[in-house]
This record gives C-alpha cells, sequence and structure tokens, in this order.
C-alpha cells in the first residue's frame, strides 16, 4: 500500500490532557443550564397569528386586485402591457370587442374576457402594475395569498382579481 503525498505542510495534532473539572462535565452542564434558564425571562418571538398580525413593511407587495372607475367599469383594456413586463409570465388574459350596444356606455371599445394570474408562478415584483396605463391592476398592501393544498385554487382570474361593486 502506497502512500502519497499531495502537500508538504504536515500539521501536528497534540492531544491536551482534560482537567478535573472538565472531566466530571459540571462546568458545561452549569453553563448549559444558565442558557436555558436566560430564555425562559425573554420576550417570547412567536406571534399568535390569527389573533394578532405581524406588521408588513412599507414596501409589502400582497395579492393583485383589478380596479374599476369611477362608473363601476373595469379598466382593464387587455392591452396585455402587464403580459409583457411580467419576468415569469404569469399573466395571461384575452382580449374581446364590446358590442354595438356596450360600447356607448363604456369609454373603451375592448375588455379583458380572460384575464389570468398564476400566483405560483408570479414573483410579486410590482412590474405588472408600473406597466399598466390604465392604472388597472394593483398589488394591495394588506392581503396575502391564502393557503390551499389545491394548484388550481392559485390560478387567479377575473371572479377574484375584479375588485366588487362601490356600495352606494
Amino acid at each position: 500500500m502506497a502512500i502519497i503525498k499531495l502537500t508538504s505542510r504536515i500539521k501536528v495534532m497534540e492531544r491536551k490532557p482534560m482537567s478535573f473539572m472538565e472531566r466530571i462535565y459540571l462546568p458545561a452542564v452549569f453553563k448549559g443550564m444558565a442558557i436555558t434558564l436566560s430564555h425562559l425571562f425573554k420576550k417570547k418571538t412567536t406571534i399568535s397569528y390569527p389573533e394578532q398580525k405581524r406588521p408588513m413593511s412599507d414596501v409589502f407587495r400582497g395579492l393583485h386586485i383589478l380596479k374599476r372607475d369611477e362608473n363601476g367599469a373595469e379598466r382593464c383594456t387587455a392591452c396585455g402591457l402587464c403580459a409583457l413586463a411580467c419576468p415569469a409570465e404569469a399573466i395571461t388574459m384575452t382580449a374581446a370587442e364590446r358590442k354595438a350596444g356596450e360600447q356607448l356606455l363604456y369609454r373603451e371599445e375592448k375588455y379583458a374576457a380572460v384575464y389570468e394570474i398564476n400566483m405560483l408562478r408570479c414573483i410579486f415584483c410590482g412590474l405588472c402594475e408600473e406597466a399598466c396605463p390604465k392604472a388597472a391592476i394593483f398589488l394591495q398592501n394588506d392581503v396575502m395569498a391564502p393557503p390551499s393544498f389545491e394548484r388550481g385554487d392559485f390560478i387567479y382570474g377575473k371572479d377574484r382579481l375584479v375588485e366588487p361593486f362601490p356600495q352606494i
């Protein structure tokens, strides 16, 4: 059996004999107990979530919302700029033309027939919010995505994204 020496450096390890106090381990046990007892009297860092809310940062970006204008109509005109700006490609939409009778009620002739955001792909960067020329999409700063065990629950359509009608 051949021994191959890769470097010329040799490190000599010396084992220092333990003292009597180190051999009986009592100082180490007492030191550990002191640390444990000190934690009993410290302020708790746990937050009881449903009762207490954790303070959010001012720059926190939560769930998306599609805004309505002052008449209650959706602001989104399906221009597709938010989908182009999204680096995660989480936004998909399908544009549709309004019918002749609807064009009198609404200012825009196009609207988003289908608007979906895949929240599993979304990185909450806010680029869709900045790209929208009509200020139609916003990221709320106080709402987080609710947990779920199903993948389909994280694809948000217009039924979950459009803000409700204003109550007069």
